[in-house]
């Protein structure tokens, strides 16, 4: 892997062969850091409103998975 600085971006160049699975999980990784760079909300209230959205979610689609 070589990593690149530019004046605008960092660059990584990583081998083709690389496990894409676990290269999106790097991604949406460093996608949520950096949308969430500026944020004042603390851990705490992260994981609540996850847990919220999360139960709202399986509120309205639970019948798709359950007969």
């Amino acid at each position: 892997m070589i990593v690149e600085r530019t004046d605008k971006e960092i660059v990584f160049k990583i081998p083709a062969d690389t496990d894409i699975k676990e290269l999106q999980r790097i991604f949406d990784f460093l996608k949520y850091r950096e949308a969430t760079q500026d944020s004042q909300a603390t851990e705490e209230i992260v994981n609540k409103l996850a847990d919220e959205s999360k139960a709202n979610w399986w509120k309205e689609n639970k019948h798709r998975f359950i007969k």
